[in-house]
């Protein structure tokens, strides 16, 4: 198995953890200040896990949050500062909300931090389910949150997101890429059939790529470069990956599913259906290979210090803003009534643990949470180590302490 851990970028003061400082600052998220202190504390967690020995190294995209939680506008302009100060650890958006992006600036983006780390990138996709910016960075495609529903907004999102994928592995792959879109009212060139008057076309037929050119000297396609620095492009993660067709797609385009259910069951039956649908597409994962599973991670030396010390830090800022996006549905337990919301109440360290959303504790509480999940998933791939309530919130010297002890303690049991 393979380790990593992923961060919400949070500015140091923010949220629930320092709530007189954050109103003070309000918005604080546009405190020059403040965001230099959670440059600060993400190079020293990266630069820490690189040299402790962690695989991978996560981080998600999100826009406007003026509040300073899940600060990180642009994850692949953020992990190529990460990559000039490490040495061996992969970087990885979990992910790009692709929706918000033009497809072919998304292609060259990724193939230069591909490109920068000398394959290090592991390239996180994701749908977004946040409105507030989705459907504003979205509207050029009449993209809107994703709501995980079914409904035609949902189908929309979803929709979006496949064909922006499509088109940049298309500029991956292609030294020419002429395309037409209908999802997204999309063409390469623009117009499609030929951009005239193109001023050095003499050098373009002399030196560009093959079939850039037609016969009646327009522009006919266009060559992306750089090709990303891994062969045909890096692999491809997806995070959250919870509705059953998210799992399927994810099975049918080869991306590794990383899952935030909570208990060992509900990650098995859908590495199960991921596995099943691979098999349908001639790929032959073994139960929990090519697969991630996240979790909140909390230790200490003893079971009670873990409880001290992450126990209060994690609960109040996820119920309050987690909670509202539905993710409190994570910590439902089957005596739960199925027709009621699961309360803000309910969110604290105690549900978590004991629904594993969170293992608290020392190293033998860890190890044991790790085991049950292989238990039931023998050939699982990777672990991610979800930072909440830690960076941004605890201080820095705690949060590296966390890392070193998981790092020396419990990885050299699991490790491939």
């Amino acid at each position: 198995m393979k380790f990593s851990i992923f961060l919400n970028p949070q500015i140091p003061g923010s949220g629930y953890s320092n709530e007189e400082n954050a109103v003070a600052k309000r918005p604080i998220g546009r405190s020059v200040e403040s965001y230099q202190a959670l440059l600060h504390e993400v190079r020293e967690i990266a630069i820490h896990a690189d040299q402790i020995g962690f695989d991978a190294l996560m981080m998600t995209e999100h826009h406007f949050h003026s509040e300073g939680f899940e600060f990180s506008v642009n994850p692949l302009m953020f992990l190529t500062d990460l990559a000039a100060r490490t040495e061996r650890i992969l970087l990885a958006p979990l992910g790009i909300v692709l929706p918000a992006w033009d497809p072919i600036r998304a292609a060259e983006d990724v193939a230069l931090l591909d490109q920068f780390s000398k394959g290090r990138l592991r390239l996180g996709v994701a749908r977004g389910y946040q409105n507030r910016w989705m459907n504003v960075l979205g509207q050029r495609w009449q993209a809107t949150a994703a709501r995980s529903d079914g409904s035609k907004t949902d189908t929309r999102n979803f929709d979006v997101f496949g064909e922006v994928l499509k088109i940049m592995k298309m500029a991956w792959t292609q030294d020419t890429l002429r395309y037409k879109s209908d999802v997204l009212d999309y063409e390469v060139p623009a117009p499609f059939d030929g951009i005239e008057g193109w001023p050095a076309l003499e050098w373009t037929q002399k030196f560009g790529a093959p079939g850039e050119v037609d016969d009646q000297g327009r522009i006919h396609a266009v060559s992306v470069g750089p090709k990303p620095y891994q062969n045909p492009y890096p692999e491809l993660w997806q995070p959250f990956t919870i509705s059953d067709r998210s799992v399927i797609r994810a099975a049918q385009e080869d991306i590794l599913p990383w899952m935030f259910t909570p208990n060992p069951d509900e990650h098995a039956a859908k590495a199960r259906l991921y596995q099943e649908e691979s098999a349908k597409c001639g790929r032959d994962y073994k139960l929990g290979e090519h697969t991630g599973i996240l979790k909140i991670v909390g230790m200490a030396d003893t079971r009670e210090e873990a409880i001290a010390t992450y126990g209060m830090s994690m609960q109040k800022d996820f119920a309050a803003f987690f909670g509202p996006f539905g993710y409190l549905e994570v910590l439902r337990k089957k005596e739960d009534d199925r027709h009621q919301p699961i309360s803000p109440e309910k969110g604290d360290y105690k549900r978590m643990n004991e629904v594993e959303m969170a293992l608290l504790g020392g190293p033998d509480d860890i190890k044991r949470g790790i085991q049950r999940m292989l238990d039931r998933m023998p050939d699982l791939e990777w672990f991610g180590l979800f930072m909440q309530g830690q960076q941004g919130v605890l201080p820095l010297d705690t949060v590296k302490r966390n890392l070193e002890l998981f790092a020396t303690k419990v990885i050299p049991e699991f490790s491939d």
